[in-house]
């Protein structure tokens, strides 16, 4: 018999003083068996990071059609493909060619920048892809706050993210690889 999805709620309140963004958002979050908090805790940041009334989180890691998370047009067109990870190159540039904008969360420990060095080359031709990486020291304190039912803070000044989780707070910010080109 196959081991469910675990179900998590998380009550997210985004103030993104850049972007002019204040909102709460109500996620019910589907944990695949193999997903790991640290993982889930990284595509509610992305959710938070890019926030919008379009964006969603997906079946992701256990569709293979389809990023962690997403923002569609009204019309159904992908707006934004957000991945987490070290996909593969022929991934990133497929999901280039269905989304207007792609960016990619690498995580885990010296993995990004070894990732990094070996397809950086083969990258850089992708217009439209940003490439973020976040420290396992921070990723990792975020996955502490990893609860069934979550009720989250955010606050996203520049490159500064202020996350608060009933007592805990966390500073968090992303390394830029790379940024999409206009």
């Amino acid at each position: 018999m196959a081991i469910k999805a675990t179900i998590f709620k998380c009550e997210l309140t985004i103030s993104n003083l850049e972007r002019h963004y204040y909102q709460t958002h109500n996620l019910t979050i589907a944990r695949h068996p193999s997903e790991t908090d640290e993982r889930m805790m990284l595509r509610i940041l992305m959710f938070t990071i890019y926030a919008s009334e379009q964006m969603e989180m997906t079946k992701g890691i256990s569709t293979d059609n389809e990023p962690d998370l997403w923002q569609k047009s009204l019309s159904g067109e992908i707006e934004h493909w957000i991945e987490l990870g070290q996909p593969d190159e022929k991934r990133l540039r497929q999901a280039s060619g269905r989304a207007q904008q792609v960016t990619l969360l690498t995580y885990g420990g010296n993995a990004p920048e070894v990732w990094w060095k070996q397809n950086q080359n083969k990258l850089s031709a992708i217009r439209n892809l940003s490439v973020f990486s976040i420290s396992d020291e921070q990723s990792k304190a975020l996955a502490e706050v990893a609860e069934r039912s979550m009720r989250l803070q955010a606050t996203l000044d520049g490159e500064h993210i202020w996350l608060t989780a009933g007592e805990q707070s966390l500073e968090l910010s992303l390394e830029t690889f790379m940024e999409a080109q206009p």
